[in-house]
């Protein structure tokens, strides 16, 4: 309900007609008429105020006010909130027999699951404009993709006439850059190669869960307010790429270089975004963007995780549990940015050939001038865990100062000013864009292209062979890696000449047989909501190239909507790998170095450049006037129902001879210490068979209370002793205030699930021939949770039989103490 002047003048009482008292009568029934009008006028506020909803009387206030500051602080606070909502739902696929997608190693094949994989979606809304909003999906994955996001978009369709304002311009898909995740679900051929193709399993298992993510989002929708901020992170990132950063110019890097911990070398700098909705003044979630690869975990592990950002958004959701600010169901996004030259293996690449030296800084080589042996090193590199440990403490290192930001930001807020929400995004055709930069210069772009140094990998995954970075070409290569080029397709002397200082190695963009092999149609977007603009960016932007992107929108917005009411200075954030996949963006300074980052730019050396140039051409469309939207453009194809697919199906399972599934091979020990291994294996089946989405392969039961079988203090009769039975109720009755389904009747109560960084669920075919395999399910009760009790371990499996049936079982393992 919106008062007017007009509103507040309700009360003014007109002049009587056919009065013929004397003066002083009228005078005084006129001063009586004044007072009862004032205090008929006073019992409708108080009425007002006593029965309609909060939201209601704010609004009243705005008019009501008696000084002049008040009316305009709360008209500000008005026209600072929005309809907000978060949501999450599970997106794991196939933890085995899948190859794993980001180190693009055929042999790095999943064998199960370390911790659950999610999408996050974050809606922002104009609340008197509905249609204006935005939802940002935050998936742990190692991007977003092209087929991914169409099969979003069909879903939301789907939804029906409640969803028809999500479309193309305001739907962002990015991904965390987890390479812990499975593969084979990207829509070019080029990442499907060592996948095997195209798994429609793992696919669906995305496309779905964002879709119940967004669900979840939209029907929490609720008026709200957003604060941001930011903060340093240290010790979580460093540059993997120096010898190519110092290309760009020394003035420019110096604008950066801050301190000796800062030197600018990478940002530092975390942003987060809270959402606060205001029925109760909790918050729902926040949204945090900052950049380092998700390559804690290595090229050796074959087990499913979120990488480091999974870890921070864990420990984040898990810190506000039972926080008397935060909401019930609470969702923290841990959103990349310009990540392309980063390393969360923060002391740096060293050769394990025995030599104790590190790499070589301009090509990251070992004493036999190769690159196989130059391996970066984590925090914690000396254990033999496949990098989990460094993970877990890259994690934590974004998690406390952002958990740290968020507590700031509850006592002091810093509101996003300015109710308008817009969006816009638009296909372009990257191969030939032809622009003019800044200095009047024309230039273009090129058709995709790989060159020799990206064969080489990183310190954080090297490659194969004799490639390497920097200085990899034709004339210092295998003979044969000429020959592989031109049977793909061997590049014109224009796309030689187009893409110089780069040497060819795959003319990926040319090619388009059996399919496209890598994107020439990229995804121009960006998100506005008062103050904060995201870029949406499809690719992995470098620092610098960061930089010159956000500082370049932040000029132009600064520019162009300087006059807008309550206009403050822009924060630019970039967000990405999103909506698909273009590798790298790289400066032309670094392109010029050529390692990895520069020869996986894939559109030439002014990449970056047109990038920009399409980007600040849409920004009117952000205008808090703006209706109309860039045009669609050139719609890239989608290839998930035409994709081919080398990956065996699971034929069927079978337990050993006068054995069932879910029996226990090898029990666990009667007693640990905090900080033991705790493991049990069982005859299991492959996990293939059925995802468990929103569910658990594996769990931890803790005992609540002791059941008649494993208490030493039963009556003759063998029942619970009446102060047992009481125990008993009073937990159960707990249970059921707290909405927890997961204590059964004897008293055992789920506390920890795949969705746990330390249960860590394996899987291990025994024989192909006659189909069995064995389950390993360990509890690492270094777990910062742990405490002492009474646990078992539980195992879900689906079994296929021979005829395609898939039937459920159990397993459960012997009961054991945990101690101090």
């Amino acid at each position: 309900m919106r008062w007017t002047r007009q509103d507040e003048k309700a009360g003014d009482h007109p002049p009587l007609l056919g009065s013929r008292r004397p003066r002083d009568i009228t005078a005084r029934r006129s001063l009586i008429s004044t007072v009862i009008i004032i205090l008929s006028f006073l019992s409708i506020l108080l009425l007002f105020a006593t029965f309609l909803p909060a939201g209601s009387v704010q609004r009243f206030k705005v008019w009501s006010g008696i000084h002049n500051g008040q009316s305009l602080k709360t008209e500000a606070n008005i026209e600072d909130e929005y309809l907000i909502g978060v949501g999450k739902a599970d997106i794991t696929g196939p933890c085995v027999e899948i190859n794993l997608m980001g180190y693009a190693d055929p042999h790095q094949i999943g064998t199960g699951l370390r911790q659950r994989l999610y999408s996050r979606a974050f809606i922002v809304a104009d609340p008197v404009n509905p249609s204006d909003r935005f939802v940002y999906l935050v998936l742990d994955t190692q991007s977003g993709d092209t087929a991914v996001r169409y099969g979003i978009l069909a879903g939301l369709q789907e939804f029906g006439a409640e969803y028809e304002n999500y479309g193309h311009h305001n739907l962002a898909v990015t991904g965390t850059h987890s390479h812990s995740g499975p593969g084979a679900w990207l829509n070019y051929l080029l990442p499907q190669i060592t996948s095997k193709g195209f798994d429609q399993q793992s696919y669906r298992a995305i496309v779905d869960g964002a879709l119940l993510s967004i669900r979840r989002a939209h029907e929490s929708l609720t008026p709200g307010r957003l604060s941001i901020g930011s903060t340093k992170v240290f010790g979580a990132n460093i540059n993997r790429s120096l010898f190519a950063y110092l290309a760009n110019p020394e003035e420019e890097r110096a604008r950066y270089n801050i301190s000796s911990e800062d030197d600018g070398s990478v940002d530092k700098d975390l942003t987060l975004l809270k959402f606060q909705r205001s029925s109760d003044g909790k918050n729902i979630g926040v949204l945090t963007w900052f950049p380092t690869h998700g390559t804690s975990v290595l090229g050796n592990n074959t087990l499913i995780s979120g990488d480091n950002k999974g870890v921070a958004a864990y420990l984040f959701e898990k810190s506000v549990v039972g926080d008397e600010n935060a909401a019930e169901g609470f969702v923290a996004g841990f959103s990349q940015t310009n990540v392309g030259d980063t390393s969360p293996n923060v002391l740096g690449a060293w050769c394990e050939d025995g030599t104790g030296q590190m790499c070589s800084f301009e090509n990251s080589t070992c004493s036999d001038g190769r690159s196989q042996k130059c391996h970066a090193r984590g925090p914690f590199f000396r254990a033999n865990d496949e990098g989990t440990s460094s993970c877990f403490e890259i994690g934590k290192r974004q998690f406390g100062p952002a958990r740290k930001l968020y507590d700031q930001l509850n006592q002091t807020p810093n509101p996003v000013r300015g109710r308008w929400v817009k969006s816009f995004h638009t296909f372009h055709n990257m191969s030939n864009h032809q622009f003019q930069l800044p200095n009047g210069t024309e230039v273009r772009t090129c058709p995709a292209a790989l060159g020799y140094s990206f064969a080489a990998g990183t310190s954080d995954g090297p490659g194969a062979f004799d490639f390497t970075q920097h200085n990899s070409n034709s004339s210092n290569t295998s003979p044969v890696w000429r020959v592989v080029g031109s049977l793909l397709k061997a590049p014109t002397e224009e796309q030689i000449a187009c893409h110089s200082p780069k040497p060819i190695l795959l003319d990926v963009g040319e090619v388009s047989s059996p399919y496209q092999w890598t994107p020439n149609v990229v995804d121009v977007q960006v998100f506005r909501v008062g103050q904060l603009v995201i870029i949406v960016s499809p690719g992995e932007a470098t620092t610098m190239a960061g930089r010159r992107w956000r500082n370049a929108v932040s000029d132009e917005v600064t520019a162009q909507f300087s006059e807008e009411s309550q206009s403050t200075s822009p924060i630019v954030v970039l967000g990405g790998p999103a909506n698909s996949y273009t590798h790298y963006i790289s400066t032309e300074e670094e392109y010029g170095i050529q390692r990895y980052e520069g020869a996986s730019t894939l559109y030439g050396p002014h990449t970056l450049a047109a990038y920009i140039n399409v980007t600040l051409s849409w920004i009117p469309s952000l205008s808090s006037s703006a209706s109309s939207r860039p045009p669609r453009g050139p719609e890239p194809p989608n290839n998930s129902n035409r994709s081919l697919s080398f990956i065996p199906q699971v034929i069927h399972d079978s337990p050993p001879f006068f054995k069932h599934f879910g029996d226990v091979k090898q029990d666990v020990e009667r007693k640990y210490q905090l900080g033991d291994r705790v493991t049990a294996k069982f005859i299991g089946a492959n996990p293939r068979n059925n995802l468990r989405l929103e569910s658990s392969y594996a769990v931890v039961e803790k005992q609540i209370w002791p059941s008649a079988q494993s208490t030493a203090t039963l009556h003759e009769s063998g029942s619970l002793s009446g102060e047992q039975e009481l125990h008993k109720k009073r937990t159960l009755n707990q249970n059921k205030d707290q909405g927890d389904a997961h204590t059964d009747a004897n008293g055992w109560k789920v506390v920890r699930d795949d969705s746990d960084w330390h249960l860590v669920f394996r899987w291990r075919r025994i024989s192909e021939l006659l189909a069995t395999s064995e389950v390993e399910i360990t509890w690492e009760t270094a777990d910062p949770w742990a405490e002492p009790g009474r646990y078992r371990i539980r195992y879900f499996g689906d079994a296929k039989s021979l005829v395609g049936e898939i039937t459920e079982f159990e397993g459960v393992s012997g009961e054991f103490e945990l101690r101090t």
